[in-house]
């Protein structure tokens, strides 16, 4: 058995039975080794920022880790982007990268980098292995690290003599991952007390404790007590729809946020942190919450919110209490798109369990509102603000929710930093709707300009402009090998939307906006 061997049989061993793919040279054993051996998914991306969203999407619905395999420095380079979501999500992956063989190293070849200095960026756990009996022991180890909570990124790097050279320990077996910490009974009983004492209270909700469990514990508190709820702003995956809270996130725009968090002289943290800008803005200040509010934590991200949650209500005598229904179920609109008609559109028409992965940017902002009342669904957003999430984290999501409908609400500007994404849908058959919010522009930077307190002018508004020539997103579509058709009315959208949830094929619908 040689290292490669030894490697994937320890990752399948482990529970790792995916694994996301853009190989060269240096990984060919492993390649080859993934042949003869059963039981390990592969899907190929045609660039590594594809295959990182794609396990990044595929964690946030099971939970689990897959594997990415990646070329050498460079290759994970270009897929640093959406590492940086994916570690900002707290999700859990492999990436086994490829490397120079250790002799060879010292050489400096052309494609010899300081990989181990790109890995530490974006990953919580980097090694590189130095010999093939070895390669068992570390691949254990980083699937031990990447699922010890709430998940984070594990990057192992594989010279390519470590892995044709003979392993004779082979594989190595799972090793226990760390039980998810437990609420301290001190933050227990100072939340309660604060919640008894206190008004203008915020239970601030974040990571795991945006499941549907935890918001009905969250909402049983919030009743018994009369404080208010929000989630945080970005957010791996939120449970909503019908039977779920009607929970609003912290706004994007600091004057927004600032304003919705002034009421608040106390904000008490499940997994989560105190409000922060996404970015500074001048005579603004950089946290959002009210200088005198009162940060009281319940739990830290890795910790388990239900526990912690259960806890609270129970110190509390806070019974049960039924969520509210959120109303009717609104019907297509009709017309010029718009995001209120948007959102309206797709909470009349998605279908039960639809995941929802929302790249829509600035358009997208406002349409947790007119949701509510969808029917149950999942929503995962762009979590680290590097864009070209959107396309990657649809198709990881499918494949790790199959038989689940995935919507991609897509802009396109950032749709076209991760378009190839589109190619590896169609080849895996999945059933997915990309709806691409065609404005020809990069809107949120017009609205940047506008909060730094620029003034643009021509030169600035063309490299923001999309247009000359026009991105013709069926004709992009179909050279992926994907259905699509364009519409700029909302009526089209609903017929092409429906039309696309009657197949088992990706479709993509570019609405003009």
């Amino acid at each position: 058995m040689n290292g490669a061997e030894s490697l994937v049989h320890t990752l399948l061993g482990a529970g790792v039975d995916t694994c996301f793919a853009n190989p060269g040279t240096s990984e060919m054993h492993f390649v080859a080794a993934l042949d003869r051996i059963p039981g390990m998914r592969c899907v190929l991306g045609l660039q590594e920022n594809v295959v990182t969203g794609m396990a990044d999407g595929y964690f946030r619905m099971t939970g689990k880790p897959a594997a990415t395999l990646l070329h050498c420095g460079p290759g994970l380079a270009n897929g640093l982007a959406n590492l940086h979501n994916a570690r900002r999500a707290r999700s859990a992956m492999v990436n086994c990268v490829g490397d120079q063989a250790t002799y060879h190293r010292p050489l400096d070849a052309q494609l010899t980098a300081d990989t181990e200095g790109f890995a530490r960026a974006v990953s919580g756990w980097t090694r590189t292995v130095a010999r093939a009996d070895e390669v068992g022991r570390d691949a254990a180890t980083a699937v031990q690290a990447a699922m010890t909570s709430p998940g984070q990124i594990a990057t192992l790097i594989l010279p390519s003599d470590t892995c044709w050279d003979e392993a004779p320990g082979g594989p190595a077996a799972a090793l226990p991952v760390p039980a998810r910490p437990q609420a301290d009974p001190h933050a227990v009983r100072n939340a309660a007390r604060v919640l008894r004492e206190r008004s203008n209270v915020l239970i601030l909700l974040g990571g795991l404790a945006l499941t549907e469990e935890a918001q009905a514990l969250a909402w049983r508190i919030g009743q018994a007590t009369g404080a208010a709820i929000l989630a945080e702003m970005s957010n791996a995956k939120v449970a909503r729809g019908r039977g779920r809270m009607q929970l609003e996130r912290v706004p994007y725009p600091a004057d927004l946020a600032i304003e919705a968090l002034k009421p608040f002289t106390t904000i008490i943290l499940v997994n989560s942190k105190a409000p922060v800008g996404f970015f500074a803005y001048p005579n603004k200040p950089s946290r959002h919450h009210r200088e005198d509010a009162d940060i009281v934590l319940l739990t830290r991200y890795e910790a388990d919110p239900i526990q912690a949650l259960t806890a609270l209500a129970d110190e509390l005598g806070a019974g049960p209490a039924a969520i509210p229904d959120p109303g009717p179920r609104p019907d297509p609109v009709r017309g010029k798109p718009t995001p209120e008609g948007l959102a309206q559109t797709l909470a009349a028409l998605m279908p039960e369990n639809t995941v929802i992965a929302d790249e829509s940017v600035s358009f997208g902002r406002g349409f947790y509102k007119f949701t509510h009342n969808a029917p149950a669904h999942d929503w995962v957003h762009i979590t680290g603000g590097a864009i070209g999430c959107g396309i990657p984290l649809a198709t990881g999501a499918s494949i790790g929710a199959p038989g689940r409908r995935v919507i991609n609400l897509q802009a396109d500007g950032s749709g076209m930093y991760t378009l190839q994404g589109l190619w590896t849908q169609a080849r895996e058959r999945l059933p997915i709707t990309t709806i691409v919010i065609s404005n020809r522009k990069y809107q949120i930077l017009l609205g940047e300009y506008q909060g730094v307190g620029a003034n643009p002018g021509r030169t600035a508004l063309d490299m923001m402009d999309l247009g000359n020539p026009n991105l013709d997103w069926v004709k992009l579509a179909n050279g992926m090998g994907v259905e699509a058709a364009r519409t700029g009315t909302l009526e089209g959208v609903a017929d092409l939307m429906q039309q696309s949830f009657a197949s088992e094929t990706p479709f993509l619908i570019e609405m003009e906006v």
